[in-house]
């Protein structure tokens, strides 16, 4: 993919909801890209990988091992990211995600990120903040999700 298409779609995504044109095509220009083909992995539960994933193209099942099968919690649509605690915490993965279809993923590594602190920190500030809004966001709808699974439970406050 071209450096023009990829920074734009970096500017759609919810990775650069915080940034500039100029500040997308920073992070392009350290982002790498891979290719994935329908099933195959991009990165799975439990491994030491830090890598923050743009979902590009296509769309990641996301995945967790629940008493030895592997459930699919989420299915991730292009513009998001994956890989976000990981990414800043450095710890290991919590999930599996694995390719639904043909898919192009972006991938920042830490390295590469703090590689801006001292030439573009607006930058790093901004996209720490974009993390932010992605993590909040995620927090929300699994909290929406845990209250409507509870009102079923309990059969209250909706429809079953």
């Amino acid at each position: 993919m071209t450096d023009i298409a990829k920074h734009d779609r970096i500017c759609g995504s919810s990775l650069g909801a915080e940034l500039d044109e100029q500040g997308c095509k920073e992070l392009a220009r350290i982002m790498g890209e891979r290719h994935l083909q329908d099933g195959e992995l991009l990165v799975a539960e439990g491994k030491e990988d830090n890598t923050l994933f743009l979902l590009s193209k296509g769309e990641l099942g996301v995945t967790s091992n629940v008493e030895g099968n592997e459930d699919v919690v989420y299915t991730m649509t292009p513009g998001e990211c994956a890989g976000t605690r990981a990414f800043v915490d450095r710890t290991s993965r919590k999930a599996t995600l694995r390719a639904v279809g043909d898919v192009t993923v972006y991938t920042l590594v830490p390295d590469a990120f703090e590689s801006l602190l001292d030439s573009h920190p607006r930058i790093v500030y901004n996209v720490m903040r974009a993390l932010f809004r992605i993590t909040h966001a995620n927090l929300m709808r699994m909290n929406q999700e845990s209250r409507q699974l509870a009102n079923y439970i309990s059969k209250s406050g909706g429809r079953y």
